[in-house]
């Protein structure tokens, strides 16, 4: 007996598994991949005989591939083994980047950068779900953190490193780059992945019950009102991030060198959020969301007033970079959590979300720039966003509270018999 007492009070406590740092690793060279364009628009406008705008297009391309293409995936997919999933999405990924550093066109340029927005929707969707599975339940927040850490990585370090590539030895170097990489990730996953017992269903249903299970869980207003909640906050960060620029230069004052400093230190902050963020999350949600929202709130009316005071405006940044992320792990353990029954799909939507958000911020930000506002009018929009986002948590909030939502969150909640899990 006190052997049994003494090997229980020396158990260590539940650990991320190491396969999520592998899958975080991969997201990292899927996020270098879709933000590294920005840095090259120069180059690849020369090559191609083509305007700035147009190579910005294929940002906007790559934004709408994603919101499309990952619920796409997740359905056409739903078959398949997560394993054989993830290793065929980053296989497609690492072509499409050979085609790119091929392309002898615009065109065909383009369309690479839809079609890898695709395959990494699906790969992201996977791999997310792999997360949850594999990861103990009392570490779900930071673990799905850590996938989100990759992306935060990404911005800090791959964007700059994929510039340089570009600079140094031609746009078409950084793809090749990516493909390399990507395709030795490929081998890697393929090696150190193994099945989870969900996968080995005995008797997994076809895929007509799959679809009816996935698409059931989107019947509530739980799931949508976290899904515009992802969205609201990502468009309130990327409305303020994305002049981040013109305000440090035009309005702080700040010589245009000393801007890819500044940014980078955003990202240093958003990487502390995630990993406090996702430790919060694993105690408490919805404290995690309305705590990071109220954060970012504060941050950014804070940044609209010290705007001008140069330094005081770079030591902001840094902190609405790591309150506004805060909120990453929260955000996609909260979809997991309401929709057990079709995880895949539901972190698919949850992607997209994420991405109508990287479209629609920078729309916003934009519009009230070209209206004449100034470059803090952004910021005004980012802080208007993050309060409908509070506005849409505390809904859910009231929601959950509702003894009738209380009694089909249990049902929808409840996990499924192995003989129900399918090949997900």
């Amino acid at each position: 007996m006190s052997a049994n007492a003494s090997s229980t009070t020396t158990a260590s406590p539940p650990r991320v598994p190491a396969q999520v740092y592998l899958l975080a690793a991969v997201v990292f060279c899927l996020g270098t991949s879709e933000f590294m364009i920005a840095g090259i628009l120069e180059p690849i406008s020369t090559d191609l005989a083509i305007t700035i705008p147009q190579a910005g297009l294929l940002i906007t391309g790559f934004a709408v591939g994603m919101i499309v293409g990952a619920p796409a995936m997740a359905l056409l997919t739903l078959t398949l083994p997560r394993r054989a999933t993830m290793i065929i999405t980053i296989v497609a990924f690492s072509a499409l980047h050979i085609l790119a550093a091929l392309a002898p066109s615009y065109s065909i340029l383009m369309i690479s950068r839809v079609l890898s927005a695709i395959a990494c929707g699906g790969f992201w969707a996977v791999a997310a779900v792999h997360t949850t599975r594999i990861a103990p339940v009392e570490v779900h927040g930071r673990a799905l953190a850590s996938l989100v850490g990759g992306l935060t990585v990404a911005n800090l370090v791959g964007v700059p490193m994929g510039t340089w590539i570009g600079t140094q030895f031609g746009w078409r170097a950084t793809f090749w780059a990516i493909a390399v990489v990507t395709a030795l990730a490929s081998v890697l996953i393929a090696v150190t992945t193994r099945t989870t017992n969900d996968e080995h269903a005995e008797a997994a249903p076809h895929l007509p019950t799959l679809l009816r299970a996935e698409i059931a869980a989107f019947t509530g207003p739980r799931i949508w009102l976290a899904l515009t909640t992802t969205a609201l906050f990502q468009a309130a960060v990327f409305a303020s991030f994305s002049y981040f620029s013109p305000l440090l230069t035009q309005v702080a004052g700040l010589p245009q060198e000393l801007v890819p400093g500044v940014l980078a230190g955003f990202g240093v902050g958003a990487l502390i959020g995630v990993i406090g963020g996702g430790r919060l999350a694993d105690r408490n949600i919805f404290g995690n969301i309305v705590g990071s929202l109220v954060a970012l709130a504060l941050c950014l009316a804070a940044l609209w007033a010290v705007a001008g005071s140069g330094w005081a405006a770079v030591i902001v940044i840094v902190l609405v970079g790591a309150s506004g992320f805060s909120i990453a792990g929260a955000l996609n353990a909260r979809v997991f959590q309401i929709a057990t029954k079709a995880p895949t799909l539901a972190a698919s939507v949850n992607t997209s979300a994420f991405n109508v958000g990287n479209a629609v911020g920078p729309a916003l930000g934009g519009w009230v720039i070209a209206a004449g506002f100034g470059f803090r009018a952004p910021v005004l929009v980012a802080i208007a966003l993050t309060v409908a986002a509070l506005l849409v948590a505390a809904t859910a909030i009231r929601v959950e509270r509702s003894p009738r939502d209380r009694a089909n969150a249990s049902v929808q909640e409840r996990p499924l018999p192995s003989t129900e899990a399918g090949c997900r």
